[in-house]
């Protein structure tokens, strides 16, 4: 097989895996949210005590932090599908929103997660000491202030998402799942059945794209 084929069918099958796995890692890292089904908002104390000594919790933030590359594999992917339309401009745009947003969600799952993680370690007195400066994380003091860039990835992925039902280059129905999921997927802690739903739908539109991606390149 010549080797431009070889590594043009490894890219394809690449990008459907990323269609396939970053919707399912999502509906995993909502469901695990404790309080599902008693939706309200929480306060930043009342997160740090949801997230402290959950590992089950800690680890699909751990997943969604990987699912970051495969987010971006997706932002490329709908660019070059709107460069061949009338809003190539806006696959651009959307990209370069969403791959920004997928790199501050990746800080963001460090900074807040994998630090809770270190902090499940320590001795509850000891934990209970450090509580104001892990308060202060969990408010955004500080730097951690560009943590709210975190809205360009929905931004992004929302503009695409228009220019695809808009020209069509996506199937419709897969588009209007994808325009209701990422409107949605961005709600506030607290209420993850809206964000558990969001992710569901995606994976809906998404999975089958993702397998027809890899079908074509065997």
């Amino acid at each position: 097989m010549n080797e431009a084929i070889f590594l043009n069918q490894v890219k394809q099958i690449g990008i459907g895996l990323a269609f396939i796995i970053f919707p399912i890692l999502f509906v995993f890292a909502f469901a695990v949210h404790r309080g599902l089904l008693n939706p309200h908002l929480l306060s930043p104390s009342e997160l740090i005590r949801r997230a402290h000594h959950d590992g089950l919790l800690q680890f699909g933030h751990v997943l969604v932090l990987l699912s970051t590359g495969l987010l971006i594999v997706v932002a490329l992917h709908f660019m070059k599908l709107l460069d061949r339309t009338s809003l190539a401009w806006a696959g651009f745009i959307g990209a370069v929103l969403a791959i920004l947003g997928a790199i501050i969600l990746a800080a963001d799952k460090g900074a807040l997660c994998l630090t809770m993680s270190a902090f499940d370690t320590l001795p509850e007195n000891e934990f209970a000491q450090i509580m104001p400066g892990v308060l202060a994380m969990f408010t955004k003091q500080g730097w951690m202030a560009l943590l709210w860039g975190i809205l360009f990835l929905p931004i992004g992925f929302t503009i695409q998402a228009i220019a695809l039902l808009t020209t069509n280059a996506l199937p419709r129905w897969q588009s209007i799942l994808f325009l209701i999921g990422v409107l949605l997927v961005g709600i506030p802690d607290g209420l993850e059945i809206i964000n558990l739903t969001a992710s569901t739908l995606m994976a809906i539109a998404f999975v089958p794209y993702g397998i027809q991606i890899i079908a074509k390149a065997l």
